[in-house]
């Protein structure tokens, strides 16, 4: 769903991210906002990053959501080159570190250059928390949010309901 009216943007270190950030994309999807998708990197191609990032807002989006792995700059580098709200996905690498390295590159930013920073490989709630952002101006996208709490609360109690009898 790459739109020219996207209000979110998707962005990732490499293609190879795809998979975790695929979660993101199908919350998206399932609510009905409609997102632009590339990939970016702040350490192969900086100019087209910062580019990227200077003219987010110019082009539309109200939100940014990056995944990176490894040494994860991405994140902290877009949330410097633009007031658009950043949400940041650590992305567990090949590294034996399991995430963790990204987890922190991503969450220690300098005062003043702030991401959200979800879980490792968490991009299914760097979907929602874009939603929740984009809900506070959108009527229709609260009330899905809300039904969609609802859901959630649906099934806990399905499930205590399909617990063994003591």
């Amino acid at each position: 769903m790459d739109k020219s009216n996207a209000s979110v943007a998707v962005v990732m270190g490499s293609s190879s991210d795809l998979e975790v950030m695929n979660k993101c994309l199908e919350v998206l999807k399932e609510f009905g906002v409609t997102y632009h998708l590339e990939v970016l990197s702040a350490h192969r191609v900086p100019h087209a990053m910062l580019d990227f990032a200077q003219q987010a807002q110019s082009k539309g989006f109200k939100i940014l959501i990056a995944g990176a792995g490894g040494a994860a700059h991405l994140p902290g580098m877009i949330a410097a080159a633009t007031i658009l709200p950043v949400i940041g996905v650590p992305i567990k690498s090949t590294h034996s570190l399991g995430g963790f390295d990204s987890l922190l590159s991503i969450v220690q930013m300098p005062a003043g250059v702030p991401v959200a920073t979800m879980a490792v490989d968490g991009s299914a709630n760097a979907g929602l928390f874009a939603l929740q952002i984009l809900a506070l101006s959108d009527s229709s996208l609260a009330k899905k949010l809300a039904d969609y709490k609802i859901e959630l609360k649906n099934k806990v109690q399905q499930m205590n309901q399909s617990l063994p009898k003591v």
